[in-house]
């Protein structure tokens, strides 16, 4: 049977801090970043989605966890063909970016991975990563073309743990699934399962393939019906119950009788709703 680390999608979050969850003398990046690392095993840097990461960033986030603790990192956006703000780019990178190059230019996704790889070679180095986490967009529907796109981005990061989230509803769908998993086996990437709710046009189906023997991922999104329409806080705003909770306990013990290492990540970021439920689920589980 695999380890199974349960956590949150972010320790930073705006809502968590302003929850009240860190104490007094614990609410600066040192101190919130061991408070959260005391309690889980387990975090995913979401902030890498939003610009590059630092060498700095990497080697203090080694320096203020356990031996042993994990990190899930998410993959920069213009990576994954996510819009991209400029601003999000290092200045020298900008005119490429800026004259549409962004999509058809390899070279200028090649020096971004470059630098980005870099700066958190310091967590593969000290054992902390676990995985990339390349999530892709809605628009990138199953077929040819997206499958050419996925393999130049694992090409890009080759030699890296990788895992897949979709956000395309149709590369789960029926018959199509059992594709996508072996597209993702050959890929030797990891697949992510979702939770989310399942009322929209857009809902992922919470399909569990377990695609690489070492390791699998869980992203709890939360249930809310203002998926894609609503503000961030609308978006993510759900509590999950005991009974929601329940239904991935079989699941995340099936994934861990076949991968190594399983990660629960609960992305509803709205107040402490992440960690209270990352508690819960520890429980349900017997892991605390």
């Amino acid at each position: 049977m695999g380890e199974i680390r349960v956590g949150t999608c972010s320790w930073t979050d705006k809502a968590l801090l302003a929850s009240g969850w860190y104490p007094r003398g614990s609410r600066d990046a040192e101190g919130r970043l061991r408070h959260y690392a005391a309690r889980f095993p387990v975090a995913e840097v979401d902030s890498t989605y939003y610009g590059l990461p630092s060498i700095r960033n990497s080697r203090l986030w080694t320096d203020r966890t356990p031996d042993g603790f994990r990190f899930d990192v998410k993959a920069f956006s213009l990576l994954t063909g996510h819009p991209t703000r400029p601003e999000a780019l290092p200045p020298d990178l900008r005119p490429a970016f800026a004259r549409g190059r962004a999509g058809a230019d390899p070279g200028l996704l090649d020096e971004v991975w470059q630098r980005y790889s870099a700066a958190l070679e310091p967590l593969r180095a000290s054992g902390r990563l676990a995985t990339l986490v390349f999530q892709f967009p809605a628009r990138l529907v199953p077929g040819r073309p997206a499958e050419e796109f996925l393999r130049r981005c694992r090409a890009r990061a080759a030699g890296w743990p990788v895992a897949v989230e979709f956000r395309h509803p149709g590369w789960w769908h029926g018959d199509r699934a059992d594709e996508t998993a072996a597209l993702l086996t050959d890929l030797d990437a990891a697949a992510v399962a979702v939770d989310m709710v399942q009322t929209l046009p857009s809902s992922v189906p919470p399909v569990v393939r377990v695609t690489h023997p070492r390791f699998a991922l869980v992203r709890l999104h939360g249930r809310s019906s203002a998926w894609g329409t609503g503000t961030k806080e609308e978006r993510f705003r759900h509590t999950y119950t005991t009974e929601e909770l329940s239904e991935w306990v079989p699941r995340v013990r099936e994934m861990a009788a076949q991968a190594h290492e399983v990660h629960v990540l609960f992305n509803n970021c709205c107040g402490d709703a992440a960690v209270r439920a990352a508690h819960a689920m520890r429980h349900l589980l017997d892991l605390s």
